[in-house]
């Protein structure tokens, strides 16, 4: 007699025509489609030696045995009438996760497919219940060489062991909710049930969240085995002329997406949806945790309320109602069902139910903490990045942001546009260390900081200073790169101050694509380290790209080599698009996130491109007023004329009175000349500066008092309008709408 070991380490010997199992379970002859499916040469590629061989006899026998008829008559479970002598299983569900288990590696799909589901039927190599028999609780013919029962109960035991912990890795598999689910699904059917129903909690609950009304169970997905009936028409559904070993094709394994799915409204009429009545049958099942036999007195009471009253049970053992229990609560329910052509449930049948619920539900309340963290995640990286761009006179901007990987969605690379006074605008690209939570929230106090600096209109270089600063205070680890560039489109020049940044690339009109040198710099949070700024000109039609590292530096290229390819895409998309005129922005951004290749995502990427349209020198007008009495009538007489060389007549009246308001208030306070300046793009606005460093307030003036109605007029008249702090002063500016504004543009 030949003894088998119980663990799953070691292969086991092979009886002729037969073959060998993850589990160690004797294999013999099957029917073609499950040898297609399990064990069809070249099927993975961690095929053990001699596996290729064993395969090819099992489809031999495998078509022997369907060419004669023959059912394996030694076999302790009889097949269930109407069935495929292969049992494969389809899946289906009202909810998500109908999607198929396509994904997972092939190795470790047939090491599973052995353990689960390895011979069902025919005899096994010692004569007795073969497959999975023991786990159906058949009884089986004695084995070979004098043995008793007890040697056949504990060969049962141990496949039931080798069960459960195939099963278990199958189910841990799983990431999301959807794959947990399939995976209880696939392991449990055809080798442990006909069918099973699995139900949960809508909505499911995250941590210590407790529900605020009725608990409901809603059916996630249901499985079954697959009747003979259903399977004729497959070579009509994959392919005139195809049968279901052709089916197969070379892969070796059958596509399940051609088979059709069963839902609540097919083979299994179970109700979608299910209220659990407090004090109710169901209510106290899932109380008790443990799974119970459908002929119980529980279970006869609890099943209509949970899968509808018209659902057909099995008579006998031939259910098992299991409540899936997390780590805190109940959050649904499993059904396993088995027709009456199966040997009935039995009592050790409990336990495997048992472990299976478990670990499902462990794993369930694990996807649903993962998933939560993925939201708080993306709802960190969203909230630290703009919403969208301002849309500044002078300029046009586009953005891109993408993060490293999907398991790691938040990250410290960040990208900033920042209206500033006289129309100016400040380009911010900036990357903290790491791809973490701690990532996120260093890089968006530096892009906080970032903005408050830009606000006060401090030098670029300037504003890396203190950012270092602020990056000390932080933490002694705390440090990032950072570009801050300040574009002026009256001036059409650009300052840039660079904290050990990847320099910027300069696209200009004619399709020449150039990087800048800029002065490196050291990263910010270093410490002790002056920055400097380099002013450059900023050509009309010219676009400017600032980067993170994530898109010219990866394992597979250092960061020059990147750079360098950086600017031969952008050299190359212009002279597609044509050289008397740029590229579209969006158009651009996409074609330079289209170069990185396949190993080329190391890191996360934020992209910020800028188009410098400019202001023409026509278009402005620009005083100085003394700050005495007679400066509200010279402004007026000044904004006039603008006027009537734009031909912007109609706007005279309200330009006027909004200047005279203005400048009395910005003459008030200045010990030195007052600037007043115009500039006419899309709006008309208004700029009047001054040394005065107070902003204005606007009030509500009483009717007694004579002043404090100027910033009223504003507000009412104006489009928009506001106040900024400059380091030598403040701005105050307004805008008022051009006549036929819409049909211009």
């Amino acid at each position: 007699m030949t003894e088998y070991p119980t663990s799953q380490e070691g292969p086991q010997p092979v009886a002729s025509g037969g073959g060998t199992d993850e589990a160690g379970h004797g294999k013999a002859p099957i029917a073609a489609t499950e040898a297609v499916r399990t064990h069809a040469p070249g099927a993975g590629p961690a095929a053990e030696p001699g596996a290729a061989a064993a395969a090819a006899s099992d489809v031999r026998a495998a078509r022997s045995a369907a060419g004669s008829g023959a059912a394996g008559s030694g076999s302790g479970l009889p097949r269930p009438r109407g069935a495929a002598s292969a049992e494969v299983p389809a899946a289906a569900g009202p909810g998500p996760g109908h999607d198929h288990d396509n994904a997972r590696p092939r190795e470790a799909e047939d090491a599973d497919a052995d353990a689960l589901g390895a011979g069902a039927a025919g005899p096994s190599p010692e004569g007795g219940g073969g497959g999975t028999a023991g786990l159906h609780g058949a009884g089986g013919s004695a084995p070979a060489g004098g043995a008793g029962p007890d040697a056949t109960a504990a060969r049962r035991e141990g496949d039931r062991l080798r069960f459960v912990g195939a099963a278990t890795r199958r189910i841990a598999r799983g990431i999301d909710l959807d794959e947990i689910v399939l995976g209880l699904c696939r392991a449990t059917v055809p080798t442990f049930s006909d069918a099973i129903l699995v139900y949960l909690r809508d909505p499911l609950p995250v941590g210590d969240e407790r529900p605020l009304g009725p608990v409901v169970l809603r059916l996630r997905r249901t499985d079954r085995l697959r009747p003979i009936d259903d399977l004729t028409d497959i070579s009509s559904t994959i392919g005139a002329g195809m049968d279901l070993a052709g089916a197969a094709g070379a892969t070796g394994e059958l596509d399940f997406s051609q088979l059709p799915l069963v839902g609540p409204q097919g083979d299994l009429p179970a109700a979608e949806l299910c209220e659990i009545r407090p004090g109710g049958a169901l209510a106290e099942v899932l109380r008790g945790v443990r799974p119970v036999f459908g002929s119980s007195a529980a279970a006869r009471a609890a099943l209509p309320e949970l899968l509808g009253l018209d659902h057909p049970l099995p008579r006998g053992n031939r259910a098992v109602l299991a409540p899936l229990r997390g780590r805190r609560r109940v959050i649904g329910a499993a059904v396993f069902l088995r027709s009456p052509e199966r040997p009935a449930f039995e009592q050790n049948d409990l336990l495997v139910a048992a472990q299976l619920a478990t670990h499902t539900a462990l794993g369930i309340d694990k996807a649903v903490l993962y998933g939560r963290e993925a939201y708080i995640a993306d709802e960190l990286q969203r909230t630290m990045l703009p919403d969208s761009l301002p849309q500044p006179t002078g300029v046009r901007l586009a953005s891109r942001y993408l993060p490293a990987a999907e398991t790691a969605r938040v990250g410290g690379d960040w990208y900033d546009a920042i209206p500033l006074p006289g129309s100016r605008v400040a380009l911010v690209v900036g990357d903290v260390m790491g791809h973490s939570m701690t990532s996120a929230a260093i890089m968006g106090q530096l892009r906080t900081t970032a903005q408050t600096l830009a606000q006060l209109d401090l030098p670029p270089a300037e504003v890396l200073h203190h950012l270092d600063e602020q990056a000390q205070r932080l933490g002694t680890d705390r440090m990032a790169t950072c570009m801050y560039a300040v574009y002026d489109p009256v001036a059409h020049r650009i300052t840039i101050a660079n904290a050990g940044h990847p320099p910027p690339v300069l696209l200009h009109l004619g399709g020449r694509a150039e990087v800048l040198r800029v002065p490196p710099g050291a990263p910010i949070g270093v410490g002790g380290v002056d920055f400097e700024a380099v002013e450059l000109d900023a050509p009309a039609g010219a676009t400017l790209l600032l980067y993170t590292d994530g898109l010219v530096e990866s394992r597979l290229r250092d960061v020059w080599t990147g750079i360098e390819q950086l600017r031969e895409r952008l050299a190359t998309t212009a002279q597609l698009t044509g050289l008397d005129h740029p590229p579209p922005l969006e158009a651009l951004c996409d074609d330079v996130l289209d170069m990185l290749g396949p190993g080329d995502r190391d890191d996360d990427i934020a992209l910020l491109a800028a188009r410098f349209d400019g202001i023409a020198p026509s278009d402005v007008a620009y005083w100085f007023l003394d700050p005495e009495e007679t400066a509200p009538g010279r402004a007026r007489r000044f904004a006039r004329r603008a006027l009537t060389r734009w031909g912007l007549e109609e706007l005279s009246d309200s330009l006027e009175l909004l200047v005279s308001e203005v400048v009395t208030n910005a003459v008030r306070y200045a010990e030195r000349p007052v600037t007043l300046r115009l500039l006419r793009t899309d709006v008309l606005r208004c700029e009047v500066g001054d040394d005065s460093p107070q902003l204005p307030r606007q009030r509500r003036a009483r009717d007694t008092d004579e002043g404090g109605r100027g910033l009223f007029l504003v507000n009412r008249l104006a489009r928009r309008w506001g106040a900024t702090r400059l380091s030598s002063g403040k701005v105050v500016w307004f805008e008022l709408p051009l006549p036929g504004a819409g049909e211009r543009r």
